[in-house]
């Protein structure tokens, strides 16, 4: 029995380059229940971070019970991290939402039936398409759905009702590496895949803590560097993470400098002529601008800048340009920061520079920080077209439009979709009336809360929220619709790495919850959605009539599923895309024969400006002449929009914890991973805390020009200058239901309401704040994990809190 807060990756199991990651089964119970005790196991695999581990489900009495891993699953052979161990037991928690809610008139919410929340929410639906059209209509969704789900919820909005204002929280954490890819290769979709982590000779992490936001990635990891013939490892983030400390490399950038640092690190591997031409030559377009934009970008200049040092910097080209096999990985650090997608494209760089893509070891993977994030941007309600279409590609609304059997007109496609933070804006402004938000917490994810906050509460806005819990948003709404979640509905979604795996419904939600799906179908029959033959819209009523649909839209396009099925993936513990009809083998990477979706006729998107964010029509595409090769393209830094001052004269930036998920509406209610990061806290550096008279565990505020924050204080390895967060902490288990100026603790009240130009993805890690102390800790730590990013300086410390009850079994090849 290992304690798996205590210890979260686990028992390791080395293993040697080009080996085969040996399995090892994870299994945690309810106490008192044995495996001979489960009535059933139910396929499934785990929805709390974007790893996507395959797993079965342990159903006694009609009640789950506990979690195993699955051996034969390539993507984590068996292993689960803490959130996937403990995670589940979120189900059963007594205080999910049973009943729908509206909101009297008396102000309060109080509970329903269906037949009166769906028709108040017609009602009001239907009021507001027939006096200002389908553009006062919004639909704000989540990376936590089923394909099934999401697209049947792109059917309607996109076929049906005719908005253009569709996006999902995913633009939080991966329109950043939607995008990238998409400048990059034509199209979405990641080249690599988690088995390259068994071959490469190098691997680069750039702004990807891996430890904390996919635990079970960061153990295969973890063995390869403990095995024979490990690789180097390249780590660049500010602060002191678990991979920071087994890096061969660490550069800890200021924050907001990302772009500088890639540039030169090019300008390096270019100068040195440690770069692969003749694969640049045969198989990519824009060198030459390339050279020239990085050319002035030396060491030097980028160390001012970034506040490193400039050996340092050739350390980490030399690592790069010896590399034989490159694996490198983006997250948060780059996409959450200031030019985001300039800086992500530069990775793409790289490993095109050197050749390194399309074979074992080889290859780029733009993580997504969201369990199903992937299919929010395949199914096209992230703002994208289903099927990674083109929405300025004529042909490809012909064929969507016939798909669905409507006119194509009634797609949304006359300019570039509505992101998350233009819908907030548009509803702040009045002409959005309408906006169902589903199974995500703006009220505590997006940047600058004071304003969200006022935009939920406006009597002009109709808010629906579709979630299992009473969030601080649902708390705002004025319909919210219990929604069935994970393990209480069937259905097909795909992790960061193409792998599609099927979860089954194990058992009954509570109350009267409904799948996400089953809503989504109540609200279409009672809008008498239908398409131009009157046959109603969306067409079908099951999930595998759903995943049949979505097949069709898939087949020929990039992400095909058309070749899959429920039996298939039944058969199988994940099947990768694409798998056209007829497949029988899996593609493990992307682009192996060098071949690049940019085809000016089949590409997903013609590219953007780097700096303004400009939407580039088919003819400046065509311009590129990339036609099958990938697109080498370069920006210039420049410095961050919100920068230290003599009122504000630090660094802010938030992340996650390993313990936890988004706004904690699922893993605090799990209780080892709420006793293992029970409450918020704020890092500093040493130097920082000694300037301003701080001890470990002081309870200090932050603030920027948009709010504060108080918290205890955690000394750790990261960089001076910068205080860190994590944004996971609301107000839904305070007992006020807002915050007051002594009790605010989620990170986005000081973030900043400013948006990358080309991924419109908010920079949650660049805000100009000050730091003062407000009272004694007396010696008390603060309630942050110690075997963490968030450990305390030298890593020498007692273990975070776990216990009894946090002991899972681990067995290792049949041993345990």
């Amino acid at each position: 029995m290992v304690d798996r807060v205590a210890e979260p990756w686990g028992t390791p199991s080395p293993f040697a380059r080009q080996g085969r990651w040996p399995a090892r089964v994870d299994l945690h119970l309810h106490q008192g229940i044995e495996p001979q005790d489960v009535d059933r196991w139910v396929k499934s695999a785990c929805v709390l971070c974007s790893n996507g581990c395959g797993l079965d489900i342990a159903v006694k009495d009609g009640q789950m019970v506990g979690v195993r891993g699955r051996a034969d699953d390539h993507v984590n052979r068996g292993r689960l991290g803490p959130k996937g161990l403990f995670g589940w037991q979120a189900n059963a928690s007594p205080d999910r939402l049973v009943a729908p809610l509206i909101r009297g008139e008396d102000g309060e919410l109080h509970a329903t039936d269906w037949e009166t929340a769906m028709s108040r929410v017609v009602e009001r639906s239907s009021a507001l398409l027939q006096e200002s059209g389908p553009s006062s209509h919004a639909f704000y969704n989540s990376g936590q759905l089923f394909i099934e789900g999401y697209y049947t919820l792109a059917l309607i909005t996109k076929g049906g009702i005719g908005t253009i204002h569709t996006d999902g929280n995913t633009r939080l954490c991966t329109a950043t590496a939607g995008q990238a890819l998409k400048e990059t290769f034509g199209c979405d979709g990641q080249p690599a895949s988690y088995a390259d982590i068994d071959h490469a000779d190098t691997i680069m992490l750039f702004g990807h803590n891996v430890a904390e936001t996919q635990s079970v990635l960061w153990a295969r990891i973890r063995d390869r560097l403990d095995g024979a013939n490990p690789p180097r490892l390249l780590v660049v983030d500010p602060r002191a993470t678990v991979p920071a400390m087994r890096a061969e490399v660490h550069l800890a950038p200021r924050s907001g400098t990302n772009l500088a640092l890639l540039n030169a690190l090019l300008n390096v591997l270019i100068a040195q002529d440690r770069i692969d031409r003749a694969f640049v030559e045969a198989h990519t377009v824009g060198f030459e601008e390339l050279a020239e934009q990085v050319a002035s970008m030396t060491p030097e200049r980028a160390a001012e800048i970034c506040d490193i040092e400039a050996d340092d910097i050739r350390r980490a080209a030399d690592l790069l340009g010896d590399a034989k096999a490159l694996l490198s990985t983006c997250l948060q650090g780059v996409y959450q920061s200031h030019q985001a997608t300039a800086a992500a494209i530069q990775v793409n760089n790289i490993n095109l520079l050197l050749g390194m893509i399309g074979r074992p070891g080889c290859g780029v993977l733009q993580m997504n920080g969201q369990p199903t994030a992937q299919n929010t941007r395949e199914t096209g309600v992230d703002g994208d077209m289903p099927g990674f279409r083109n929405w300025q590609n004529e042909a490809h609304m012909k064929e969507l439009a016939d798909l669905w059997n409507v006119d194509a007109l009634k797609i949304p496609h006359w300019g570039p979709p509505t992101h998350a933070m233009e819908i907030f804006r548009y509803a702040e402004e009045g002409s959005v009336r309408f906006l169902w938000i589903i199974a995500t917490n703006p009220a505590v994810s997006l940047p600058e809360l004071d304003r969200i906050r006022r935009i939920l509460a406006q009597e002009r806005l109709f808010v629906v929220v579709q979630d299992p819990f009473l969030t601080e948003t649902a708390r705002l709404a004025d319909v919210v619709l219990p929604a069935a979640i994970w393990g209480e509905k069937t259905g097909t979604f795909t992790n960061a790495e193409r792998t599609v795996h099927l979860s089954e419904k194990a058992v009954e939600p509570p109350g009267q919850a409904r799948p996400d799906m089953d809503i989504f179908l109540d609200y279409a029959r009672r809008m008498k959605l239908t398409d131009k033959d009157g046959q109603p819209l969306p067409p079908w009523s099951t999930p595998e009539e759903a995943f049949e649909a979505w097949k069709a839209c898939s087949a020929g396009r990039p992400c095909d599923y058309s070749g899959m099925s429920y039996d298939l993936l039944r058969s199988r513990s994940g099947v990768r895309w694409p798998y056209p009809a007829g497949a029988t083998e899996e593609k493990e990477r992307l682009y192996e024969d060098f071949a690049f979706p940019t085809d000016p006729s089949y590409c997903e998107d013609f590219g953007h400006d780097l700096v303004t964010g400009a939407t580039f029509e088919e003819k400046d595409f065509k311009a590129v002449g990339a036609n099958g090769k990938a697109i080498l393209k370069p920006a210039a830094y420049a410095p961050a929009p919100e920068t230290p001052n003599d009122d504000y004269p630090y660094l802010f930036t938030t992340g996650r914890t390993l313990f936890h998920f988004h706004t904690r509406t699922k893993t605090a209610r799990a209780r080892q991973l709420d006793r293992a990061a029970p409450d918020v806290w704020v890092e500093l550096a040493p130097e920082d805390a000694s300037r301003e008279g701080i001890e470990e565990g002081d309870l200090v505020e932050v603030a920027s020009a948009r709010g504060s924050i108080r918290a205890p204080a955690r000394l750790t390895g990261s960089r001076r200058g910068v205080i860190f967060a994590p944004f996971h902490y609301g107000y839904w288990d305070r007992a006020a239901d807002s915050p007051g100026t002594n009790d605010a603790r989620a990170a986005n009240e000081l973030t900043i309401t400013r948006w990358d130009p080309v991924s419109k993805q908010p920079m949650f890690k660049v805000a100009a704040v000050s730091l003062s102390k407000i009272a004694s800790g007396d010696g008390r730590a603060a309630p942050a994990p110690t075997n963490t990013a968030s450990a305390p300086p030298g890593r020498v410390s007692v273990p975070t809190v776990g216990g009894p009850d946090s002991e899972v079994v681990e067995t290792l090849d049949g041993l345990t």
